[in-house]
């Protein structure tokens, strides 16, 4: 199947969104980006960009004109501390953004529709050890996903079922495993693990003591950025339609995380932990191996490698802000 000649990306100026963006430009598309805010720290590739707030139905059957393709990113999200605390707004604006996108999609006779699920979908009971078995994909049943934000993304995931079946609209759906690298949020409250730690060792003196959510001893796997959005590609321009993890299969624990990250940073962190604090569940890890049967690829770029990247790019807007000193950041004495 052949570069769509025009191709539409929902959330375009959030994190995944944006990566997407450059990256189906790069490949020959011509994108339109929406969603309610432009990107916040590098402007878009998209040939259109249009801020539009996808909640509203009219524009979804604007953002939705003239599109032969469609990847559906828009919604409100964020890390842990946000995905608990936020559960009736996440429910309410995801809902609207999903079900107003895939009509319009139908409406307007979209050929192909991808839908950007999560692993949150999967049960609390599968995930109740820090060691725990890599998920496979018919292990979302029988649900019990995370409260709020998994239930919408189960709930939609069965929505492009349907509308394949009944309508006849091409769908395809992605489970995203942690996603992370530069240009992503890493401060505010709306920050994933990577992010946020990658900002407290940045911010933190050598032999100096962050914090940590939980006991540290908590699981996952991280998926890097550039991974992420070749793997989206190729699942849209595959024939497989039922939903498909994309991540890693490399478990660390957040432990795990923070020594890597210090060990990139050249600083002796210790850790200080905080078991009031949001955890998740216990351990969560990717099973790959539907995604390299259908794909005959897998994320290949090392935790450390992408970790290092990130890390350089958000200590360097911490820098850039003024928020490092001497005390925090070696290259403020040794430029």
């Amino acid at each position: 199947m052949q570069a769509a000649e025009r191709v539409l990306v929902t959330g375009a100026g959030g994190f995944i969104g944006h990566h997407l963006v450059t990256y189906l430009v790069r490949t020959g598309h011509w994108v339109r980006g929406v969603d309610i805010k432009r990107p916040e720290y590098q402007p878009t590739s998209a040939q259109q960009f249009e801020v539009l707030d996808l909640r509203e139905s009219d524009n979804c059957h604007k953002a939705m004109r003239g599109m032969d393709e469609v990847y559906a990113l828009a919604a409100n999200m964020g890390g842990i501390g946000f995905i608990e605390t936020h559960k009736a707004e996440i429910v309410r604006d995801n809902t609207l953004i999903n079900l107003q996108t895939i009509e319009a999609a139908r409406l307007n006779g979209v050929k192909r529709f991808l839908f950007t699920s999560s692993a949150c979908v999967y049960p609390a009971y599968r995930q109740k050890t820090p060691d725990v078995a890599p998920l496979r994909e018919e292990d979302a049943y029988p649900a019990d996903a995370e409260d709020g934000y998994g239930w919408e993304k189960l709930y939609m995931e069965r929505v492009c079922e349907h509308y394949r079946s009944d309508y006849g609209l091409e769908t395809r759906v992605v489970r995203f495993h942690n996603i992370y690298g530069p240009f992503g949020t890493y401060d505010g409250g709306r920050e994933k693990s990577p992010a946020a730690i990658c900002r407290k060792v940045a911010m933190a003196a050598d032999v100096d003591t962050i914090e940590v959510w939980g006991d540290g001893r908590q699981t996952r796997s991280y998926c890097y950025i550039d991974d992420c959005v070749e793997g989206i590609h190729r699942l849209m321009r595959t024939e497989y339609r039922e939903p498909l993890n994309l991540g890693t299969d490399r478990l660390v624990s957040i432990n795990d995380l923070v020594d890597i990250v210090a060990r990139i940073a050249g600083k002796a962190i210790r850790k200080q932990y905080d078991l009031t604090k949001p955890q998740g569940v216990r351990g969560r890890n990717s099973d790959n191996t539907k995604l390299r049967q259908v794909m005959g690829w897998e994320p290949a770029t090392p935790l450390e490698q992408g970790l290092a990247i990130t890390y350089d790019w958000i200590s360097n807007e911490l820098r850039k802000q003024g928020r490092l000193t001497a005390r925090e950041d070696p290259a403020a004495i040794n430029p």
